[in-house]
């Protein structure tokens, strides 16, 4: 389990990790259906086809990392030990590869983003390889890896691929 105290701010949550386990894949799911709100708002489906597009798009997501991503670590972030969010890292040769991350959208801007970066940013530079993620070009979470100096490097559709680098230079694939 990762701790974080909650030094950066007296209301800041105590901020830790613990690998995912079976019983949170309820939680899982509800994160996962939590990210695609505003697209399913735009179809005129009934809450049952909502839902199970949702669980069928998760379902393949999830085997869709664990097939192209086998050593990846899947851990949820807990605050004050309540589940709030997830993150699905790939420790690969040069990189290391943010596959997934998700915070719950009551608990965004709340330091809870930063503080689980500065982790991996850390360990990419003790280990000496960058941090590479795809984001949306409309995710509002764009923002936060500018911030904390990741550079787009690739487009792919809708997708940039940013880079964290410990000297701030991009590598390019």
């Amino acid at each position: 389990m990762n701790s974080g105290s909650g030094a950066e701010s007296q209301n800041t949550p105590s901020i830790s990790t613990r690998p995912v386990e079976p019983h949170d894949a309820s939680f899982l799911l509800e994160l996962y259906a939590s990210t695609r709100d505003e697209e399913l708002a735009q179809v005129p489906w009934t809450t049952e086809q909502k839902q199970a597009f949702v669980s069928m798009q998760f379902a393949a997501q999830q085997d869709h990392y664990r097939k192209k991503y086998p050593d990846a670590t899947h851990e949820i972030i807990l605050a004050d030990e309540e589940p709030i969010g997830q993150i699905y890292v790939a420790r690969l040769k040069d990189e290391i590869r943010i596959i997934d991350f998700t915070v719950r959208h009551n608990q965004r801007n709340a330091g809870v983003g930063s503080f689980q970066l500065r982790r991996l940013l850390r360990e990419a530079e003790t280990v000496g390889k960058v941090v590479r993620i795809y984001v949306e070009e409309f995710n509002p979470s764009l923002r936060l890896f500018e911030r904390m100096g990741f550079n787009p490097i690739a487009t792919e559709g809708m997708n940039l691929l940013l880079e964290w680098t410990s000297n701030g230079t991009a590598t390019h694939e």
